[in-house]
């Protein structure tokens, strides 16, 4: 349950005008929180200038209080940093530490979710890797031959690429350190799983970014969630919850290349009305 405390408020009714549900009203000249209609999106603990607002359903030592200096990022920074992003498929024989794993985490799980869902869901991979990894060749290698054997005219754009998932399978089976096209020898991925697709791109995006910011690489394993999408096997063992679709699998390890610059785009597709 939201709360006010009423010795701390200063009736200056900015809870009231930010509440995205009209959830806050005043009564006696204090602010009061009906929790009927409350999204628990944290709104009004955000935006009190006395610290009245609290909650019991979260940790509220979690929340930090605004400093320009901590928090403010020059936007020419941002845009670079992000200019400057690369799918990185060469890492090195190093493993990830579980601090840095806990922030990428931590970007995904404070990332806007749809009326305040926070239905994402982070499983991280290291142990059971080599296991995951066979599995998802396996299954590639079954979608490829598949494919092949049933050519036509709705699948034939596939052609391609059930014939890489074929050939990838052979050369990882013949040596599997030498042939890792899928995770690349990685020491770690994490699957990002949710109920609502839109959630969970939004969280994976802000995970990359705190990847990047963090010293790390990563790219996003398209191959994978086109095999395990459909996997039972496969999602029983990511232990992905009833509900949930698989929305990324993020490989992620210290690089073991270095970019020197950014590189060109396409010019942007904008509609000015």
């Amino acid at each position: 349950m939201f709360k006010v405390d009423i010795e701390k408020c200063i009736s200056c009714e900015q809870c009231i005008k930010d509440c995205p549900v009209s959830d806050i009203y005043l009564k006696e000249d204090k602010a009061y929180i009906k929790n009927e209609a409350c999204l628990k999106c944290g709104h009004c603990i955000a935006i009190c200038p006395v610290e009245a607002v609290c909650t019991d359903e979260y940790d509220m030592n979690e929340v930090v209080s605004y400093k320009k200096e901590e928090f403010d990022i020059k936007p020419e920074t941002l845009l670079n940093f992000i200019k400057f992003r690369r799918s990185v498929r060469r890492f090195k024989n190093k493993e990830v530490e579980k601090e840095k794993i806990e922030q990428i985490i931590e970007a995904g799980r404070f990332t806007e979710t749809s009326t305040n869902s926070q239905d994402v869901s982070f499983t991280v991979v290291t142990k059971e890797l080599d296991k995951i990894k066979d599995l998802t060749y396996e299954i590639l290698r079954k979608k490829g031959e598949y494919i092949l054997d049933n050519l036509n005219d709705d699948n034939r754009h596939f052609e391609r690429y059930a014939r890489l998932w074929v050939n990838m399978y052979e050369a990882h089976k013949k040596d599997p350190k030498k042939y890792d096209r899928l995770f690349f020898n990685a020491p770690l991925a994490i699957v990002v799983s949710a109920n609502n697709e839109i959630d969970g791109g939004l969280a994976s995006s802000n995970m990359e970014l705190m990847t990047d910011a963090l010293g790390l690489g990563t790219y996003f394993n398209g191959f994978f969630i086109r095999g395990a999408g459909d996997n039972k096997e496969l999602l029983d063992l990511l232990q992905i919850k009833e509900g949930k679709t698989l929305i990324s699998c993020m490989v992620i390890g210290y690089p073991d290349v270095k970019y020197q610059r950014t590189v060109p785009r396409k010019k942007p597709d904008i509609t000015w009305m």
